[in-house]
């Protein structure tokens, strides 16, 4: 038997579902036409931010997960929307009392795209090789594995403490399965397990997956996926009234009377563990090293303007999201005062701040609108900065040069960023560190949880950033379409379930 934990982890990481092929849940489509799924079906899906490229054992962005994840790749284990971990290529598993040796027992007759056949050496090699590349993203989430061994069809995990995040982690890119002795160029090319296979890539447009007629599990309902690479929201409108797609995710939800004006879509929204995040570069020498600024910055923001302007999702005061183990309201760290904002901007001898916003310019600017307003209301001046994402990466996420940064990061269970000083966060706090470390720790997962929630209040007390909002799934689904996931399907999109109607 296995047994789940609550606390598992990713730092970029989301559950419902319930067939062990499938992580998908189901959007509702009210307005369903009707008649036979079409087995020789392509179904076109809109998605927003295009992969630079695929290898996903080295690039980072929830770009590769969102299409790579549970379609083409997958590990011992996966989870669901609702983030329940759930059986993939390991049947079953058992995990020790002690917490220090997780057996898993693979499934026999899996095959890779390629025809080869998934053996336990694989998952040793795929494992091991993680752990020991540093160069491998995630490779750290392996790190309190002692040894990865092979009995028969078992694989066994032996710890050297226990680590209550582990088994989330293995379903994310730390558990991704390999073929040992692949010579594929990961950049351009894939070969995994999962129910369809990687077909072409027109970089600029369109990836181009089809049905693996081999998967171990159901065979996937459609013969084709098409991801259609569609940055701006009207001109997905325009694709989707133009017949020209058949789901738009990321779609904009002021937009619902025009899409579904024709009764061929459904607008859906969904639960999501996305974090609008306003970060603070608190590095020596800022304005914003002074926890009184970001204090006065969190509270000169209007949070529920976001939620009104993008008729979607909810309020957000600190970095655990409701899906998440962890979450408690914070709402009464940072409420909305700008009279106090000012006070304590005059506190902190700050008062005319000029600050810069950097900004990836696939975003809204609903959302740097706001922000320029709010905080002009307080007496900071804040210019706008819109880079490209590659710009973005370059400048904020590796090199730290920024004042302030929204993105919206769309990983579940992500806490581990806020222990880690070298994150772009730019966030040390010891304290927050040590109870991080206690909640990997635990083995109980209700202490995990609450260790967390305990370290959560203290970064939003720290104002170690602000959280304008947590992002909704908004999804367009054709209303001939099926089995459509409808949670958080900006971080993972199982569509192994995903139906297409000939009526």
């Amino acid at each position: 038997m296995h047994r789940r934990t609550a606390l598992t982890f990713a730092a970029f990481a989301a559950s419902g579902a319930l067939l062990l092929t499938s992580c998908a849940a189901p959007a509702p489509s009210p307005t369903s036409t009707g008649g036979p799924a079409d087995p020789d079906a392509s179904v076109v899906i809109r998605l927003v931010l295009e992969p630079s490229n695929l290898d996903i054992r080295s690039t980072a962005g929830a770009a590769l997960d969102q299409i790579l994840m549970d379609n083409v790749y997958q590990g011992l284990v996966s989870r669901t929307p609702e983030q329940d971990i759930v059986p993939a290529l390991a049947e079953e598993w058992t995990v020790s009392p002690d917490g220090l040796e997780y057996t898993f027992t693979v499934r026999e007759g899996v095959l890779f795209h390629d025809g080869q056949e998934l053996t336990p050496q694989d998952v040793v090699w795929s494992l091991q090789t993680r752990k020991d590349t540093p160069e491998w993203r995630d490779a750290g989430r392996l790190a309190n594995i002692e040894t990865i061994t092979a009995d028969g069809q078992n694989v066994v995990l032996t710890l050297s403490e226990p680590d209550s995040s582990l088994l989330w982690n293995l379903t994310g890119r730390a558990g991704v399965i390999l073929k040992e002795g692949d010579d594929i160029d990961y950049q351009t090319a894939a070969n995994g397990t999962g129910p369809f296979a990687f077909d072409a890539w027109r970089q600029g447009d369109s990836i181009v997956y089809t049905r693996f007629d081999d998967y171990w599990g159901d065979t996937a309902e459609v013969a084709e996926v098409v991801f259609d690479y569609i940055p701006d929201n009207q001109a997905a409108l325009n694709a989707a009234l133009a017949g020209e797609v058949d789901v738009v995710t990321g779609f904009d939800a002021n937009l619902q009377e025009q899409i579904e004006a024709n009764g061929d879509y459904g607008l859906v929204l969904g639960q999501s563990s996305d974090k609008g995040t306003l970060a603070f570069n608190q590095s020596e020498g800022s304005p914003l090293a002074d926890q009184r600024v970001r204090q006065a910055i969190r509270q000169a923001i209007d949070h529920d303007a976001f939620i009104e302007s993008l008729a979607s999702g909810t309020t957000l005061y600190g970095p655990i999201p409701e899906l998440d183990p962890g979450y408690e309201d914070l709402s009464e760290v940072a409420p909305f005062d700008p009279a106090a904002a000012r006070e304590l901007l005059a506190e902190a001898g700050a008062e005319d701040l000029e600050l810069t916003l950097t900004i990836p310019n696939f975003y809204s600017t609903t959302i740097p609108t706001i922000l320029v307003s709010n905080l002009d209301e307080v007496g900071i001046t804040l210019e706008v900065e819109q880079v490209d994402f590659n710009t973005w990466l370059e400048d904020v996420y590796t090199n730290r040069d920024y004042d302030l940064s929204f993105v919206l990061h769309t990983e579940a269970r992500d806490f581990e960023n806020w222990a880690n000083p070298d994150y772009y966060f730019t966030y040390d706090n010891p304290e927050v560190q040590d109870l991080f470390a206690q909640s990997i720790a635990a083995v109980d997962e209700a202490e995990a949880a609450a260790l967390l929630a305990e370290a959560a209040r203290i970064v939003s007390e720290d104002a170690a950033a602000d959280w304008l909002y947590s992002g909704a799934s908004v999804v367009a689904v054709g209303t001939n379409i099926t089995g459509m996931p409808s949670i958080n399907v900006n971080e993972r999109l199982n569509l192994a379930e995903i139906a297409k109607s000939s009526g």
